[in-house]
């Protein structure tokens, strides 16, 4: 997996950040994809500075309904349709997605051409498609939202091709049996266990993906372990007390989550306006000296899982 930013401003664009929209590029040799979090304002023309086009969605996930993370929604649903492409696409986000869609579509004269799933979430487990689960947590903000926790289900380890040839197992539709794990009879009545000739498992990658929130009780969980935390440091440390009042995280307190947390990295975004880049350098060196795996989201980074 890798994660592309396209908006990483807090509220409002700036000359260099868009508002808040994130791809994850699902690198499946067999079943790739592309899932969006969140669609602010402008999201599908920072799609055109990138190798991803809106057709090629499959899930777009929102995390609340502030229009810096929503307002970009019906112009990508309404050019996706125009361009003529028939994949269906699912929207996740909180009670009132529905119909916020509905009336956009229905006071501008708008429609789509493509199947079009919305599904109202609530705190928990939202999808598992066979190759990775998305749960969903309540964080704390003004309005009802949602950070989302993706985890790819762990891949079977590799088989020892060579020990089983060397046992008398051909190789074909038994070393597919062998590799599920299970346990095969051979023609002269020996008995082969998949799980003898098997490396250990490759754990999945997992990120976990933050909308606008104040330090919570669930985000503990939300974003224990998991390889890579993306959160929003609207704030430096010395305005914690102004963003917590708004329903936003301070570095210190970002930075603090991720070490308590045990992530592998923070990527910080949702940056405030009021920070140039000597200010945004200023917010990173407060996070890297609680967390020093710490990166700074752009406009269009690009971060592997």
């Amino acid at each position: 997996m890798e994660l592309i930013f396209l908006g990483t401003s807090a509220g409002v664009p700036t000359r260099s950040r868009n508002v808040t929209a994130i791809l994850l590029h699902l690198q499946h040799p067999t079943q790739p994809g592309v899932w969006l979090f969140d669609c602010g304002e402008g999201t599908q023309h920072q799609m055109l500075n990138t190798a991803f086009h809106p057709g090629k969605l499959e899930r777009i996930f929102i995390s609340h309904l502030h229009g810096d993370h929503l307002f970009g929604l019906p112009g990508l649903l309404c050019s996706r349709s125009m361009a003529g492409n028939p994949h269906p696409l699912t929207v996740y986000g909180p009670q009132g997605v529905r119909e916020f869609i509905a009336t956009t579509l229905r006071l501008s004269g708008s429609w789509t051409d493509f199947p079009l799933q919305i599904e109202e979430i609530s705190a928990g487990d939202i999808l598992d498609d066979g190759l990775r689960k998305v749960t969903a947590f309540r964080l704390e903000h003004p309005l009802e939202c949602y950070g989302y926790r993706v985890v790819e289900h762990d891949k079977p380890g590799a088989l020892n091709a060579r020990a089983l040839k060397a046992a008398g197992v051909t190789p074909g539709p038994l070393f597919q049996a062998l590799k599920a794990g299970k346990t095969v009879t051979l023609a002269d009545g020996r008995q082969i266990n998949g799980a003898d000739y098997l490396a250990p498992a490759v754990a999945g990658k997992s990120v976990a993906i933050f909308g606008d929130t104040a330090p919570c009780e669930d985000a503990l969980a939300l974003a224990q372990g998991v390889d890579v935390m993306v959160h929003e440091t609207t704030l430096d440390a010395s305005m914690e007390e102004k963003a917590n009042a708004r329903g936003h995280s301070s570095t210190r307190q970002t930075a603090t989550l991720a070490r308590e947390a045990d992530v592998g990295r923070l990527i910080m975004t949702h940056i405030s306006s009021r920070y140039d880049d000597k200010g945004c350098q200023r917010l990173l060196a407060e996070c890297r000296a609680i967390f020093p795996a710490t990166e700074l989201a752009y406009d269009f980074s690009v971060f592997p899982v």
